[in-house]
């Protein structure tokens, strides 16, 4: 089962609204890899990518494209080129990280994602429509800030419904496979992979540096509000 939910005809989707605040999602977000084979219920999958649709993109062309992937050939499909693509970026990874518990860790889920992605019960496969500018190096830059706003609402509506979610690009290393397995048209570039299921761990805050660590004013190296 594959469907496509655009701006331009979005389904509809009755559940009920979310009651989280916005920075109790904001801070439990985390990536979640490990996820249950049960189902999501499509009516709250359509509900999440509305509220993906309220972002905002490049002068509001609104030429967002998702596929939600059900179908479990289209899953293994899409798995077969996950895992090419995890075996050089994680075998590199395991070395670099071989003294390093908490990356390891990281590195197992990502592991586990991979051997159980056709068991994910929906993949949300984020997309642009229309052409790419390849220079100057900004332009970039410029189309994929029209998709990754809409990615980052999937993700804080899925933690807030208490879905796990993560944003994902391995099965996307190879844009001409990737397209062939969900018969994308070449003026529909995949961008983005959320695999959304019930989650086997548990949401938590999250750990992050202090934020004076990582601002600068006015120019980088100046840090008043350090410590």
């Amino acid at each position: 089962m594959l469907y496509v939910v655009s701006m331009t005809n979005p389904a509809p989707a009755t559940v009920a609204p979310m009651t989280m605040p916005l920075e109790d999602a904001m801070r439990t977000q985390r990536a979640i890899r490990r996820l249950k084979p049960d189902p999501v219920d499509d009516a709250l999958v359509l509900y999440l990518i509305e509220l993906a649709l309220r972002a905002p993109t490049g002068s509001n062309a609104q030429n967002w494209e998702f596929v939600v992937v059900k179908d479990r050939a289209v899953k293994e499909r899409l798995g077969r080129l996950n895992r090419g693509a995890w075996r050089l970026y994680g075998g590199l990874g395991r070395r670099i990280a071989r003294n390093d518990p908490a990356m390891l860790r990281i590195i197992d889920a990502v592991q586990w994602q991979a051997d159980h992605f056709t068991e994910i019960p929906v993949i949300v496969v984020a997309c642009l429509r229309g052409p790419r500018i390849p220079f100057p190096a900004i332009a970039a830059t410029s189309y994929y800030g029209s998709i990754y706003p809409s990615v980052q609402n999937l993700l804080l509506a899925a933690r807030a419904a208490g879905l796990g979610a993560a944003l994902i690009t391995l099965p996307l290393w190879s844009t001409f496979l990737a397209r062939r397995a969900l018969g994308l048209p070449w003026r529909v570039k995949p961008c983005a992979v959320v695999p959304l299921g019930w989650p086997r761990g548990r949401y938590g805050p999250t750990t992050r540096r202090p934020v004076g660590e990582v601002v600068h004013l006015d120019r980088y190296g100046n840090q008043p509000f350090r410590g």
